[in-house]
């Protein structure tokens, strides 16, 4: 428990830097997956195709849990505002696991549309993905001043400022992940890249 308390304290008198080694480390990790970098074993084509339907269970269920975390906090329930946003945080771990395994060891998939539908698929996912980096320093941010404030501290903090900024660019992000996950498994159709 010493060591859990000493974590917190460092935590909670240095929450910036806190967020910037997360997020480098988050980063990283991402970078490796997709530059080869990291030890990943070699997936077979329908580990893939399982890892991305995972992926996006995992991220459908985190977009309910933002939602419920927001509807929670605006009517004054903290506990459970708190209980809804460490849920999608966690599971937004657990999509990272995942995501960097189906990366770096497998396949990418290109969706097998034209035209206006080919367009619209690419900026979507390109909002998705520009989303998903902008959101990690902001997401990791407003963890870590919830994680190391009391409800009443968390007032005099960036806390609520930076979970706003933090839920439109994840919820955004988890959005148009799954919109084109919807595109490209289950209506276009894919090949692989």
């Amino acid at each position: 428990m010493a060591v859990a308390d000493t974590l917190q304290s460092r935590a909670r008198a240095r929450p910036r830097l806190v967020t910037a080694v997360v997020s480098v480390v988050g980063y990283t990790l991402v970078f490796g997956a997709f530059g080869g970098v990291l030890p990943l074993p070699e997936l077979s084509n329908g580990i893939v195709i399982l890892l991305g339907d995972a992926i996006a269970v995992v991220n459908s269920v985190a977009l309910l849990a933002i939602v419920a975390g927001v509807y929670f906090i605006k009517n004054d329930q903290v506990q459970k505002h708190r209980a809804a946003m460490l849920t999608a945080f966690t599971l937004i771990m657990v999509f990272l696991t995942l995501y960097i395994l189906k990366v770096g060891g497998g396949f990418e998939k290109e969706i097998v549309a034209e035209g206006f539908v080919w367009t619209a698929y690419i900026v979507m996912l390109a909002i998705h993905i520009l989303l998903s980096a902008v959101s990690v320093p902001v997401v990791v941010h407003a963890v870590v001043l919830g994680l190391t404030h009391s409800p009443a501290e968390l007032r005099e903090t960036v806390h609520a400022r930076v979970g706003r900024i933090a839920v439109s660019a994840w919820g955004l992000s988890l959005f148009l992940g799954l919109v084109t996950y919807v595109m490209l498994n289950h209506i276009y159709g894919w090949v692989p890249r």
